[in-house]
């Protein structure tokens, strides 16, 4: 069965639930499954092979899952309206796959955490959709036709899932930023089997 990976980095946990949200949209999909990946931390003393399995959650992502994959979805916390160090330490390493052509032509999909309304989430998914444009990758993102992205008062925007997570980082999804996560998960898989040449 083909399965959409979904890599990301989560500090606080908010990164982590839009993944499991993303997940369900994706399995909503008939003969699609979830695949979630998680990459360690990185900084000045501590070395990201130090520890080859996380301590809670999801396994730390190979570029075998990446090989794999049928379609990526990318989720990282802003970082000064970036992507967070681990996340592109892990794509820093892809050059193999981008020399082979692996990603090329696969969808691909981006979704953020931000403590304030205004922390850089639009640029930051765009952040992360620059590898992803070097790989080859076609990229999706959320239309207007998803009615939450209309409604919602927190986080969305046509670039990608988003999620505004407080000051404390301890804000929950709302419900427009779950469906959108969902509608995320859900079109990234749709446009993978269509891409294999099912009608999805």
């Amino acid at each position: 069965m083909p399965e959409i990976l979904i890599l990301y980095y989560s500090r606080h946990g908010a990164v982590e639930a839009m993944a499991q949200q993303v997940a369900r949209g994706v399995e909503s999909v008939p003969d699609m499954r979830a695949r979630l990946r998680t990459v360690p931390a990185v900084g000045p003393t501590h070395d990201p092979a130090a520890q080859p399995v996380p301590a809670r959650g999801a396994p730390y992502a190979s570029l075998d899952d990446l090989k794999e994959c049928a379609g990526l979805a990318l989720g990282s916390p802003t970082r000064f309206g970036n992507m967070a160090a681990p996340l592109k330490y892990f794509l820093d390493g892809t050059s193999a796959l981008w020399v082979s052509g692996t990603l090329a032509g696969k969808p691909a999909a981006t979704f953020t955490s931000s403590s304030t309304l205004h922390g850089g989430q639009e640029s930051t998914l765009l952040s992360m959709m620059l590898p992803l444009l070097h790989h080859g990758m076609l990229l999706l993102g959320l239309p207007y036709t998803e009615a939450a992205l209309n409604r919602t008062q927190t986080g969305g925007t046509p670039y990608g899932a988003s999620h505004v997570a407080g000051l404390d980082s301890d804000r929950p999804l709302s419900q427009e930023e779950k469906d959108l996560c969902q509608a995320l998960g859900k079109r990234l898989a749709t446009v993978a089997l269509r891409l294999a040449g099912h009608d999805g």
